[in-house]
């Protein structure tokens, strides 16, 4: 790439980094078991790594299970981040979080499916959402289909209170997208200043072949310093060769010269191992060695 790197000295500002890191666990190709994944988090929560970890990712469809784990347990509060599979179930699962006397809704993380068209998606979300308890603090992201309705919906959250999430990679190769798609997606976030986060596939810092799929992965410092470069006025192709870059220096010289005001376009990104991100983040200098001194 052609990007001029500015010289890297070490640990980025905290803020860079703070709850950049939501706990996925539970979902591919972790699956932990929800109780596992429960007692893990808590630990999370209190070790030193604790300001880069956000939410417990957990389905609607196992909030019932995480009722019955937490029963008994009310000293020790979850904030939690909820998947939902359609706008129409986002405020039932407000009124299910509701109940668990140990959780704090911080997050819903709406799907929506199929040939649902898009001047839709928004309102049928805010009618559901209308009646629904008070849902202060909650941040609501609707998962952008990777189709011919991204435009129009990233438009349409422009003019919403929801934010975006982009879909990065996934089981299978077909679920990624590709330098050119992913830069398309970041542009159209950042000129339209709807902030986003972004879902599976980023098991690394840095971009790379996985080595056991052949499945090329994007990484989550590519995808932060893209999103930099995007709010300080590149264009597509620039965005696209950040995000291909492979070569572990440059990206964290990338990361390193960026002010934490990309965090209030690039919000987080799901994981289902916390300690990777950030002993990664470590090895490559970004952060204080203090804070991967408990990593679980």
């Amino acid at each position: 790439m052609t990007a001029f790197v500015p010289p890297y000295a070490g640990p980025v500002p905290a803020e860079l980094f703070a709850a950049f890191c939501d706990d996925a666990a539970v979902f591919p190709p972790g699956e932990l078991p929800l109780a596992q994944a429960v007692r893990a988090h808590l630990r999370h929560v209190t070790a030193a790594h604790a300001p880069l970890v956000g939410p417990l990712v957990v389905p609607q469809a196992r909030l019932p299970e995480l009722a019955e784990l937490t029963a008994g347990h009310e000293r020790q509060s979850l904030d939690l981040a909820v998947t939902v599979p359609s706008p129409e179930a986002a405020g039932q699962a407000l009124a299910s979080v509701t109940g668990l006397p140990t959780a704090r809704l911080r997050v819903l993380e709406v799907a929506v499916p199929e040939g649902v068209p898009t001047a839709e998606i928004v309102p049928r979300l805010t009618t559901a959402l209308r009646n629904a308890d008070d849902r202060t603090g909650v941040t609501v992201y609707v998962e952008v289909p990777r189709d011919e309705r991204r435009p129009g919906l990233i438009a349409s959250l422009a003019d919403s209170p929801f934010q975006a999430k982009f879909r990065t990679g996934g089981v299978r190769a077909e679920l990624y997208p590709d330098e050119r798609e992913l830069a398309r997606a970041v542009l159209l976030a950042v000129r339209a200043q709807v902030p986003f986060k972004a879902t599976a596939g980023l098991h690394h810092a840095v971009r790379n072949t996985d080595p056991r799929t052949g499945f090329e992965q994007h990484g989550h410092l590519n995808l932060l310093a893209a999103t930099g470069a995007a709010l300080g006025g590149a264009g597509e192709g620039e965005v696209v060769a950040v995000l291909a870059e492979r070569e572990a220096t440059t990206v964290a010289g990338l990361v390193g010269a960026l002010s934490p005001e990309v965090r209030s376009v690039f919000r987080s990104f799901g994981t289902c191992s916390l300690a990777e991100p950030v002993g990664e983040l470590a090895a490559l200098g970004l952060l204080d060695p203090d804070l991967t001194k408990d990593l679980l």
